[in-house]
């Protein structure tokens, strides 16, 4: 179980942390992706799924760009329960709106090894889903990636660090940081 972080040690993290992207960088990718799934689902009117916690800001972010009809619920499965390493799959809730051929879009903080968006993906087709789609703000850049290996929209790259902002949280906090961090020495 993970330790509760004081307000102090979290003000230090965010002042010692490296800025990857800043806020105004940000909001110009998510005008980007919203272009492009603009584009391929305009016509399909689909269930948009934001994965929790750390799809909630990239999803509150991606919506108001949409130009289409869309239903929106979420979906909370986790590997990371606060801590800084991921471990086995812990399901928290499933989405209410019925997948059963529907179009889905997936819309996550980011991707890493791939694992728990993968086997979100496959709960979708399970469901009954026509064909899944998957939104990431960031991707990690590394060799490691076990599940899925790209999403359909990506936003941005980061360097292998640990990376919070934007939904990305470091020990549960600082996932409303305004813009992309990397925590220094991580």
């Amino acid at each position: 179980m993970k330790t509760q972080i004081d307000v102090t040690t979290i003000q230090n993290i965010l002042a010692k942390a490296d800025l990857l992207y800043s806020e105004s960088q940000v909001s110009q990718v998510f005008d980007i992706m919203a272009s492009a799934i603009n584009q391929h689902l305009y016509k399909k009117y689909p269930v948009c799924l934001s994965v929790m916690l750390g799809g909630l800001l990239p999803t509150g972010q991606l919506l108001p760009r949409l130009n289409f009809p869309l239903e929106i619920d979420y979906i909370h499965a986790t590997r990371y329960r606060g801590n800084t390493q991921g471990g086995e799959l812990h399901w928290i809730k499933y989405p209410q709106i019925p997948l059963v051929e529907r179009t889905v879009l997936i819309i996550d903080d980011i991707l890493d090894e791939g694992l728990t968006l993968q086997a979100i993906v496959e709960y979708c087709l399970a469901q009954g889903a026509s064909e899944v789609f998957t939104a990431v703000l960031v991707e990690k850049e590394h060799n490691r990636r076990i599940g899925i290996q790209q999403a359909d929209f990506t936003g941005l790259k980061v360097p292998d660090r640990y990376v919070f902002g934007y939904g990305m949280d470091y020990q549960g906090q600082l996932r409303y940081a305004p813009g992309i961090y990397a925590v220094q020495g991580l």
